[in-house]
């Protein structure tokens, strides 16, 4: 699977980087950066409850 960021909606919180910190970063700007675009099984959950916790709605997972 792939993570995807709209960018137009992340305001960089950095709930992600703390549910996630292999996959999510926020640099020191503000700006987030995905360390890791596609997913693996044993990080999923991790993954999922970032996509989840975003409260701007800013991230998805598809499809490869």
């Amino acid at each position: 699977m792939k993570l995807c960021v709209d960018r137009t909606k992340c305001t960089g919180l950095g709930i992600c980087e703390s549910l996630a910190p292999d996959y999510f970063e926020i640099d020191d700007a503000g700006q987030l950066l995905v360390l890791r675009e596609h997913t693996d099984d044993r990080d999923i959950d991790d993954v999922r409850a970032a996509i989840e916790g975003c409260p701007t709605e800013a991230l998805a997972l598809v499809e490869d």
